[in-house]
């Protein structure tokens, strides 16, 4: 079986940037299960993309697929023979395998003795294969929106004008898109226009890129990074490689050049988030900063030519920054012409969600839920007031309208220039942290209240509307809030109890149609999600599971007792005693306890069981004053050496003994023990 590599290229009119990284995996991932489910053997597979074309290249691919025994099975034996003669049923099965009755075999099976028939099967070519495979997997491609073309059926994400399919030096014959497969590929647009015949599929890689045209994404990422920072060493500047623009850019250009330009430094009056937000979403520039963080008047594009003439293609780029720039400029003098405060009516008009009422009636819920919050962290509830006020003031700002990713950060801005208290301005930026599960909290009480409150508000409305996220879709973003909420109660150890909290957020909506039940049903979500938030802190679902089991509704109590769960699991004696309080957690079920934990000394017969009682009262006393701390994992620790008596209780004493009293006495005394352990988590659940 010979093998040679793969090469696949589709070239098309430039793709959109932003989806061009999941066409180009999908393509590669699509070819790949092809080749896995004909059974094809391969080395690896590999995926390219630039603007114009996706790729997909497969190193040491088998030919064809392997030779293999095919086993087809016809009648029973008992029904394939009458007095020795073949009945027919036995005939017509083997005309159906083209041989005569005397050439099946015997099959041995459970269910008794079959005729059947063996025969090798020659695999089929990778030149048979391919073009099915090569159609199937361009046609489930994610395509973001499909067009057409000319008088052309064929849709896709844009137009498609060359198709190349080669297995080592041979050009596959294969059709899609309406393309025929050839050799045939091109270069730069610019710089290489005509078409380049390549000679084998190994070469893919270096003729394209004497071509001008750098068709490995990462390659051109990291080509993209090292100009930009070799840009900036020259201009003794820091640039700001933000990785989801470097992988935007990367998408428009196949042969990147960094040029620097610069701009009027007037402009830096304006906030330099403004800015830098204008460079980035309109033009796809980096921005540069001085060693003091500030924004300094320069930026570098990424241009996808080599010009002869570099200075011409900065003035232009100068050129287009102008007006974009003096926009963000107009838009920050004309929203400082008002104050915040002044904008407080305009929230009537504004729809947060059609069913719960617009921005207004939201901030007035989200007061009574912060004042409540701010009362309890000990935080100045006439601030968090005051955020809540002004907290959606800046959405209906010239500036956040041109540019939503400002949301807050401009609110800041407005609120400082108009005089109020540092506090609030500072909460109304902190009002959309965390972002993310990794991101910061605020850290300001004000701003802590603020976050606090505008989301589970959020959460009650939605849940109680009857729209809770499902596996697929979560237009609110609740998941989001949820985590959010979790990081900011555990990582500003605030000791809030969510059931308290979604009660008060509940208080606020009237009418609401899944009313009944809301909050239990929103805190059961919203603590299920400390499952993927002990993810990131290597907390098993095992764990996660026995903290889960107890009624825990404070989320920073939540997170201590998954972390001592986490360190106590790593201890020699974990598995020991959670099987122990598995064991007894079933014997407790299975008998009519009536769950006492009140033990007669009196009735303590055996030496272990009267060790296991003195073990269990020594801890006791130990952990008591530990849990009403909260130092959870010092408690599992001093539960930890109970291994030793409770191993020999269960090696020496008969729990179920025919003395009623002295049963009942042992089983309050197994229930102790259980209990001690449920004062932090349910450890049966842990692996044993």
């Amino acid at each position: 079986m010979a093998v040679d590599t793969l090469l696949l290229e589709l070239g098309t009119e430039e793709l959109p940037p932003t989806a061009l990284d999941a066409l180009s995996d999908a393509f590669a991932a699509g070819i790949e299960k092809g080749l896995k489910e004909a059974d094809i053997p391969f080395q690896a597979v590999t995926a390219y993309a630039t603007p114009r074309r996706l790729a997909v290249q497969v190193t040491g691919l088998a030919d064809k697929q392997p030779d293999r025994e095919v086993e087809r099975r016809g009648p029973a034996l008992a029904a394939a023979f009458k007095d020795g003669v073949p009945s027919k049923a036995a005939e017509g099965f083997a005309r159906s395998c083209g041989v005569s009755v005397d050439e099946l075999i015997h099959l041995e099976t459970d269910k008794g003795t079959w005729l059947g028939y063996r025969e090798q099967q020659p695999g089929e070519s990778v030149h048979a294969l391919l073009p099915e495979m090569l159609r199937k997997t361009l046609q489930s491609l994610p395509v973001p929106k499909n067009m057409r073309w000319g008088a052309s059926r064929v849709e896709f994400s844009r137009p498609v004008h060359w198709l190349v399919a080669l297995y080592g030096s041979n050009v596959i014959a294969a059709e899609a898109l309406g393309l025929q497969a050839s050799r045939t590929t091109y270069g730069h647009r610019f710089h290489a226009p005509d078409a380049i015949q390549l000679e084998h599929a190994d070469d893919y890689l270096a003729t394209l890129e004497n071509a001008y045209v750098l068709a490995d994404r990462q390659q051109r990422r990291e080509r993209i990074r090292e100009q930009v920072l070799a840009e900036a060493e020259v201009l003794e500047a820091n640039a700001v490689i933000d990785e989801d623009l470097l992988v935007e850019v990367s998408g428009l250009v196949e042969w990147p050049v960094a040029l620097t330009g610069s701009f009027d430094e007037r402009f830096l009056e304006v906030p330099a988030e403004c800015l830098i937000s204008s460079m980035k979403a309109n033009q796809k520039y980096f921005h540069l900063l001085d060693d003091q963080g500030n924004l300094k008047p320069l930026f570098i594009t990424i241009s996808n030519i080599d010009s002869a003439d570099p200075q011409q293609v900065i003035s232009g780029n100068e050129k287009v920054i102008r007006p974009r720039l003096a926009d963000a400029a107009f838009f920050y003098e004309t929203d400082r012409k008002r104050t915040l405060a002044s904008r407080i009516p305009q929230l009537e008009s504004v729809v947060f969600q059609q069913q719960l009422g617009t921005l207004a009636d939201k901030a007035r819920r989200s007061t009574i839920i912060a004042t409540f919050i701010a009362e309890r962290i000990n935080g100045d509830v006439a601030h968090a007031q005051r955020a809540v006020a002004l907290a959606k003031c800046d959405l209906v700002t010239e500036m956040v309208l041109e540019f939503p990713e400002l949301q807050g950060i401009m609110g800041r801005y407005y609120a400082e220039q108009d005089g109020e208290p540092a506090e609030v301005a500072q909460a109304l930026e902190e009002q959309y942290l965390p972002r993310f599960a990794s991101d910061a909290i605020p850290q300001s009480l004000t701003g802590q209240a603020l976050a606090l409150a505008d989301r589970l508000d959020t959460l009650v409305g939605i849940f109680g509307i009857g729209q809770r996220p499902t596996g697929a879709k979560d237009p609110f973003a609740l998941r989001r809030a949820s985590i959010g909420v979790l990081n900011i109660l555990v990582k500003g150890e605030l000791n809030l109890d969510l059931h308290e909290l979604l009660n008060v957020a509940a208080e606020q909506h009237q009418g609401l149609p899944k009313a009944e039940g809301l909050v239990e049903d929103v805190l059961t979500y919203m603590l299920d999600r400390f499952r993927a938030w002990g993810q990131e802190e290597g907390i098993s679902a095992e764990m996660y599971l026995a903290v889960r089991a107890r009624p825990v509704t404070k989320p920073l109590d939540f997170a201590r007792r998954l972390r001592a769960v986490k360190a106590f699991a790593q201890r020699e004696e974990a598995t020991a005693l959670a099987a122990a309080n598995k064991r007894v957690s079933n014997i407790l079920s299975k008998q009519e306890h009536d769950g006492s934990t009140q033990v007669d000394q009196n009735l303590l017969q055996e030496q272990a069981e009267q060790a296991l009682f003195n073990a269990v009262a020594t801890s006791q006393q130990q952990v008591t004053p530990l849990f009403a701390a909260g130092d959870y994992q010092q408690a599992l620790d001093v539960l930890a050496t109970l291994r030793e008596p409770v191993d020999a209780f269960f090696d020496q004493v008969m729990v179920m003994s025919d003395d009623e009293a002295v049963r009942h006495n042992r089983l309050a005394l197994l229930a102790s023990l259980q209990a001690l352990f449920l004062e932090v988590a349910d450890i049966s659940q842990l692996p044993q």
